[in-house]
């Protein structure tokens, strides 16, 4: 059987994430205290007892995730005997869970994921002043309809397509007059739903470009490794292996599009039939379910999550 490891992004945390892993395995608390070390920080106190508004700053919450995961995946491989080069066909995350997917595949360290994810948090935040960018989902349109209606509220602005999720659920970005133009046009198309979002910015959009510049002189002076295992990448919706290309990719994605549907599909076109959430919540599992007809998802995210999956890989 073929399997995917999935790895989840910003929206997904909770304050007590990871704290059970690290309570009940020494690989997980040797996670968070390297992500710790690397941010001179202790951002594994914000992640257990918070405040909410502390996690929920982007340049918390993207390092933040990234721990989770890879606490959860150390667990794995020393519990459940998990290989990912043994394993594992493809490796993909959704937006900032791309690198959670990288330093899972040894192509980053954890330690430079960390600085990374801290940079990439700020650089996003601080790309447009506060109240000028916003984000909105549609949802009930595919993809094409969404794009339509982005075109169209654009009206000189910008308004990007940021995420396609898959299940006729499309995220548009970019200024936010231009996305409130976007969920009017949508309703009138026949949306189900079109909301605006609670976002500190408009991600994925080209008013991200100051992230994107940020990001390359960022990725030029970190090591990057060629994956032992396949990643998916969010702008390609295809695997990318060369260090050159990783670097390439991860730009791309601050300010293109997370083709997730794309990406679930192509794995499920290669003979993918388990996807494992790796990481907080069960978002991609939902997500993986509505594109991917016939696969099973399941979210390892707790200590119980872990016994299930060693019964699994051992059955």
């Amino acid at each position: 059987m073929k399997r995917a490891f999935i790895f989840p992004g910003q929206g997904s945390q909770s304050v007590g994430m990871g704290k059970a892993l690290a309570e009940s395995f020494p690989q997980a608390k040797a996670v968070f205290d390297e992500v710790d070390d690397a941010l001179s920080q202790k951002l594994s106190s914000i992640m257990w007892e918070g405040p909410a508004e502390d996690l929920t700053l982007t340049a918390n919450t993207q390092p933040a995730l990234m721990a989770v995961s890879l606490a959860a995946i150390r667990v794995l491989e020393a519990e459940a005997g998990l290989d990912l080069k043994r394993h594992a066909d493809f490796l993909a995350g959704h937006s900032l869970g791309e690198y959670s997917a990288l330093a899972a595949a040894g192509s980053l360290s954890i330690g430079d994921t960390a600085r990374l994810l801290r940079i990439r948090g700020n650089a996003m935040q601080n790309a447009v002043p506060v109240g000028q960018g916003a984000m909105a989902a549609l949802l009930g349109l595919e993809f094409d309809a969404a794009l339509e209606v982005a075109h169209a509220a654009a009206q000189g602005e910008v308004c990007d397509a940021a995420n396609d999720n898959g299940g006729a659920q499309v995220v548009v970005s970019g200024h936010k007059s231009a996305v409130e133009r976007a969920v009017a046009i949508a309703q009138e198309k026949g949306a189900k739903r079109a909301v605006m979002l609670a976002v500190s910015a408009p991600f994925h959009c080209a008013l991200m470009q100051p992230a994107a510049d940020a990001m390359r002189d960022a990725l030029a002076r970190v090591t990057v490794n060629a994956p032992v295992v396949p990643v998916v990448a969010n702008v390609e919706a295809a695997p990318i292996t060369d260090p050159d290309a990783i670097r390439s990719a991860l730009v791309r994605q601050v300010t293109g599009t997370v083709r997730w549907r794309e990406s679930v599909a192509y794995m499920a076109s290669q003979g993918v039939e388990a996807f494992y959430e790796v990481g907080p919540g069960k978002v991609l599992t939902g997500l993986v379910k509505r594109i991917a007809a016939g696969a099973s998802a399941v979210a390892i995210g707790s200590p119980d999550d872990v016994t299930a999956f060693k019964a699994s890989l051992q059955g």
